[in-house]
Parts: structure tokens; C-alpha cells; sequence
């Protein structure tokens, strides 16, 4: 009995020997070892490896190149319609615009004009799209509307997409939050906006600190000082102290605080002076709101005795600036001041003050007309459209485009009148930008031909995309090439 017990037990041990036990030598099931090889199969992988590997890196770099042009149609198609699924309140949409604008520019991964775009010349000595404002010579006349960046958070971003006049703001002296919320309503159905957000800045120190943060850095950049960039020395020459972009101008718009009296013109006077002292050394243009229609009086300041005023102290004031190039001062009126008598009253205002130029637009209070006849709002965009607060969109483009002309005309003529005062006789036209409702090519050539010498865009870009100035220049062109054909 025992022998078979045996037996049995060396049988359990062979069966669950490790694997790891080496075989002895010589070994019949002893499998022999294998060395390196190079044959052509090894070589073969390798190439298909390395083959992969490129064509990702070049699907990455196609996919990083399309989605970085602003002629790319998902940012016309897709994003603002996506933007209004995601972020079903308006205002959180701005927030969240800005701030990937912001973070995409600081990676690189901007959306921004290539050169190979229609009229995308950065060079405005051969653009034909070229225009001559202020003494600077810029590539296009096209712009964008303060609102979009509040606080001059994303001005180089916004260049990127291709205007040659960026205006940041409104700014006040003093934070403000502005109105309470909601205060930002979509009206889809007419690609209009009513906001009544009420001047909300963070002040007029705050955007000074960080419009010198940005000129500091792009000082160093070049190997030079802030002073030389205020001084116009010849390594700094050609590039605007603004826009730090040759060819391109930022205006910086200004207005007062909620709680200053507006029939206390000496206080609202000290609230523009107090903001001209911050940021003219960071503005290629100055920027006077008085038409926002959203702070309670501010309109009132529209009259000429308390404008003209006002006026005087802000042009004043950016005299003193303390660079080589002064800033220029412009006054941004509303569109529903419009009767002969008001306007008549700004034109007086603007030649005794030396203001520069007018920009003709902002948001109107006005309701009627708003809507083509025969189109129908659902119940939301109907309610969004009784909010209180200014309308802005393509619906405000006959009343801008009027305006222009007769604020053209009447500017044109008061320096005629005063042909007797020689100091303005030999003062130069004064300019007009043009802004409300414009959303294409052909509507930017209607107001400059009406004697704007740019036309810029707000509510546009929020329903055509980061792509909207590339397109309206394409616009242009094309319309341009057709008539001379």
C-alpha cells in the first residue's frame, strides 16, 4: 500500500512545481533563446509607428489652424448659438466670453485674422481698405463698441480679431456695481440685446493699473522703458501708445459714477477729470459718455451749456497728459436725441470745447419699430423686449446711418459759420465713428460714404462670432471689386 501512496504524492509535486523552475539541460521540451533581431518586419514597425505619430501631429496643427482662423465657420455658426445653450443668461455668457478670450490668448489658442483673409493687410500703406484718422494711418476703419470688454481685460484679443479701433469700457471714476440683476436680455428672433447693467466698472484706478501692467510688459519686450513709449522715442515711434499695435488705435471710454448729482456739473466735471487724470496715459482716444441710458440723468448732461463744459475740462485735462502724443478726445451721443435743436446743441458743444470728433450711437429707450412687420417673437423674446433698458442691433442701423449724415452736415457747417474765429477755421474736420446696428460689409460702407470714418460693432459680434470683422472686411472688398469692375 505504501508504494502507491508514494507514487502519488511525486505525481501532486511534478503537477504544481513552479513555473519559474529552470529546466535542466538538454531537456526535450526546452524552448531555445531567442536573440534581438532587425529583420524587416522590426523596421516595418517602426516606419508605421513613426508614420502615425506625423499624421496626428499634423491633424493636431490642421485642427489648431482652423480653429484659430476667425474665417472659420463654426465661430459664425456654431459658438454663439452653443453659448446661448450653455449659458442661458446673457450676462453669464459675457462673463464667460471674456474670460476664455482671455485665457485662449495667453495660450495661444486665440481665434485671430490670418493675413491670408480678404483685406486682412496689417500693413495700411498697402491695405485698400486703408484709412487716415487722427494723423494715423490704420489698415481698416473697422471697430469694436465698448461693452464687450468692460474692464480692459482683452484688448490685444480683441485686435486679434481684426479691427483697427478697439474701445474698452465704460469706466467710472469710482467702482460702481452697476444695476441689480438680471439686467441683460437676448432677443434672438431680431439678433438684438437690451441691457441695463448701469456703468458696472471696477473703476477708473483699477483699469489704470492694468492697462500700465500691459504697457510695461510690452516695453520689455522690446528692450525698452514705459517712458520711451510715452515719449514716442525712435524705438517706440511707429506704435501708438494705446493700441501698443502700429496702426491701430484703443479708446478708452469714460463716464460718471450713479451717485454724482448731474445738475452738480462742477461735481460731474471732477468725476471726467478724475478719470482723464488715470487712464489718458493708456488711451490713444478719450471717450466721453454722456448717452448711456442707463444712469438716471446722464442724458441730461447732453445740453449744451453743461456739455460744453464738461467738454472743456476733459480736453484740458488730456493736454496735460504727460507724453509726447496727447490723447484725443471724443463725445459719444444718443440716438434718440435727434431733433435739429439737440443735435445743433452737441455740434455747439464739440467746436467750443476742441473735442476731436463724435461717436454717433448707443442703445435707444425707443421700442416702436424694433420688429419687421410680419415676424413673430415667442413669449419669451416678447417679454425680454418690454424690459426696461437701451436696445442695441441691427434694427438701429437706418436711424445710425441718418444721424451720420446730419451730424456730418452739421459739423461741416458750424465750422463754416465760425469761418470769422481763425483758431477755428484752421481747426481740422472733425470725426465721426458710427455705431448701432452695424452687421455687415455693406452696411459699414453705407455709414462711411454717409461721412463716418469708422464703423463699429457691438451686438454683432455677439450673434455673428469672433469672426464678424473678418467677414464684414470680406464684405467690403467683394462690394468694393464689384463697383470698380
Amino acid at each position: 500500500m505504501a508504494a502507491p501512496y508514494l507514487r502519488a504524492r511525486q505525481s501532486l509535486r511534478t503537477a504544481f512545481r513552479p513555473l519559474t523552475t529552470p529546466r535542466r539541460a538538454g531537456n526535450a521540451n526546452s524552448i531555445p533563446r531567442r536573440f534581438a533581431s532587425t529583420s524587416p518586419s522590426s523596421s516595418t514597425g517602426s516606419f508605421k509607428t513613426l508614420a502615425i505619430s506625423a499624421s496626428l501631429a499634423l491633424t493636431g496643427f490642421i485642427g489648431y489652424y482652423y480653429a484659430t482662423d476667425t474665417r472659420a465657420s463654426f465661430h459664425q455658426w456654431a459658438v454663439p448659438r452653443l453659448i446661448r445653450v450653455f449659458f442661458p443668461d446673457a450676462e453669464d455668457a459675457h462673463h464667460a466670453g471674456t474670460a476664455a478670450l482671455k485665457n485662449l490668448y495667453a495660450l495661444g489658442l486665440h481665434p485671430r485674422e490670418r493675413p491670408s483673409a480678404p483685406g486682412a493687410s496689417p500693413d495700411p500703406a498697402t491695405s485698400p481698405l486703408a484709412v487716415t484718422v487722427f494723423g494715423t494711418r490704420l489698415a481698416n476703419p473697422l471697430g469694436i463698441s465698448a461693452g464687450l470688454d468692460k474692464d480692459a481685460e482683452i484688448p490685444d484679443a480683441l485686435f486679434a480679431l481684426g479691427p483697427s479701433i478697439v474701445e474698452v469700457g465704460g469706466c467710472t471714476p469710482l467702482p460702481q456695481e452697476g444695476n441689480p440683476k438680471p439686467r441683460v436680455f437676448r432677443i434672438p428672433g431680431v439678433d438684438g440685446l437690451i441691457n441695463r447693467y448701469g456703468l458696472n466698472s471696477r473703476g477708473a484706478d483699477a483699469m489704470a493699473a492694468r492697462l500700465r501692467d500691459r504697457l510695461r510688459r510690452f516695453a520689455r519686450t522690446l528692450g525698452i522703458t514705459e517712458q520711451d513709449i510715452m515719449e514716442g522715442t525712435e524705438a517706440a515711434s511707429v506704435v501708438p501708445p494705446g493700441s501698443l499695435q502700429p496702426g491701430k488705435l484703443l479708446l478708452v471710454q469714460m463716464a460718471k459714477n450713479k451717485t454724482t448729482n448731474e445738475r452738480d456739473v462742477e461735481a460731474v466735471q471732477r468725476d471726467y477729470v478724475r478719470c482723464v487724470d488715470r487712464l489718458a496715459p493708456y488711451a490713444d482716444v478719450l471717450v466721453v459718455n454722456v448717452s448711456s441710458p442707463n444712469t438716471p440723468g446722464l442724458r441730461d448732461l447732453q445740453a449744451t451749456e453743461p456739455l460744453t463744459r464738461i467738454l472743456t475740462a476733459v480736453v484740458e485735462e488730456a493736454r496735460k497728459t504727460s507724453r509726447s502724443r496727447k490723447p484725443k478726445v471724443m463725445v459719444k451721443v444718443s440716438p434718440d436725441e435727434d431733433d435739429d435743436s439737440q443735435m445743433e446743441g452737441v455740434v455747439q458743444a464739440v467746436w467750443m470745447s476742441g473735442v476731436d470728433g463724435v461717436i454717433v450711437g448707443n442703445t435707444t429707450k425707443r421700442r416702436a419699430g424694433l420688429v419687421p412687420e410680419g415676424m413673430r417673437l415667442n413669449a419669451r423674446e416678447l417679454k425680454a423686449l418690454k424690459e426696461e433698458g437701451g436696445f442695441s442691433g441691427p434694427a438701429l442701423f437706418d436711424q445710425t446711418l441718418k444721424m451720420v449724415g446730419r451730424y456730418r452736415k452739421m459739423l461741416d457747417n458750424y465750422s463754416l459759420r465760425s469761418s470769422a474765429d481763425e483758431e477755428v477755421q484752421e481747426a481740422p474736420q472733425k470725426v465721426i465713428f458710427a455705431t448701432g446696428g452695424i452687421t455687415n460689409g455693406e452696411q459699414a460702407l453705407k455709414v462711411l460714404n454717409a461721412g463716418a470714418s469708422v464703423a463699429m460693432v457691438y451686438t454683432g459680434m455677439v450673434y455673428g462670432g469672433s469672426g464678424t470683422i473678418t467677414r464684414m472686411k470680406g464684405e467690403m472688398m467683394q462690394a468694393l471689386s464689384d463697383k470698380s469692375a
